[in-house]
């Protein structure tokens, strides 16, 4: 992978993690088109970058990671559901996650979804989350799980069929990113980048944890440096995009993109592209 290769699938993190259109099934697309989809450091550098992203939800809305201990509560409430179903179906999700006709099925799927749910929820006007909407908005965050759903549209819909509205419901999407995808990233770093199994940190084995960051080049932490900073500075440009499009005009137009995108995969497979992830 070459930097520049780096920096557009970090654009595409940054532009597609937030937004409920899958950055999914857009990284697959991207990689495909590149001639990369089958090198190894693919896979980790899309997992990793996601610490890029998630800084920026951190460092734009600073002031309200540091509020009272029940906002960390909510998200603590919240981040339970992914992460018991999450260690408990991992091999799965991972076999899932290898399916690009599933992605591109889920695409059209949740594309049809976002064209009705603001009528559905038309209703939907609390500004605050309390811990009951917080724990169903974790529980369909798990949605997500399926690739092609997107964890951003999974959440959001979630809050909003509780009569959370629409800006509440993404910001709280927002917050809940970060210990999901802190732990989902951290997780596959330790386990496919630096190859350790969960028990060399249980019995904290630091001779073996050393060694395994003997396996990562210069080369290949050059473009996870440079994938990270790209994708924390297009993150912050993607939210702040978000939160305006989606309090004026809703989800409809996410719709219509994602029916596009998941037709588009569908007929890259028919006409025997390979993209395999």
């Amino acid at each position: 992978m070459s930097v520049w290769q780096a920096i557009i699938l970090a654009i595409i993190e940054g532009l597609t993690e937030f937004l409920p259109i899958s950055s999914t099934g857009h990284m697959i697309i991207a990689s495909a088109l590149m001639g990369i989809n089958e090198l190894p450091i693919t896979k980790i550098f899309t997992v990793n970058i996601q610490f890029g992203a998630i800084l920026s939800v951190v460092v734009l809305y600073w002031r309200r990671f540091l509020q009272s201990w029940n906002f960390y509560l909510k998200l603590l409430i919240a981040f339970i559901p992914a992460a018991i179903i999450g260690f408990a179906l991992g091999d799965i999700i991972d076999a899932m996650l290898e399916s690009v006709v599933i992605t591109a099925i889920m695409l059209v799927l949740g594309g049809v979804v976002l064209l009705f749910v603001d009528k559905w929820f038309a209703f939907s006007e609390k500004t605050s989350v309390n811990y009951k909407n917080a724990f169903l908005i974790g529980l369909a965050q798990c949605v997500a799980m399926i690739p092609g759903v997107s964890r951003s549209a999974a959440s959001i819909v979630g809050g909003m069929a509780q009569g959370i509205d629409r800006k509440t419901a993404a910001e709280f999407s927002f917050f809940l990113a970060v210990p999901t995808m802190l732990a989902a990233s951290t997780y596959k770093l330790l386990t496919d980048l630096l190859q350790l199994e969960i028990s060399d940190l249980l019995k904290f084995d630091l001779v073996k944890i050393r060694n395994s960051f003997d396996i990562i080049t210069a080369d290949d932490l050059q473009l996870l440096l440079v994938g990270n900073f790209v994708a924390f500075i297009v993150a912050m440009i993607a939210i702040r995009f978000f939160i305006s499009f989606l309090t004026k005009y809703g989800f409809k137009m996410f719709g219509y993109y994602r029916i596009a995108l998941g037709v588009v995969l569908l007929a890259l497979l028919a006409l025997g592209v390979d993209l395999r992830v």
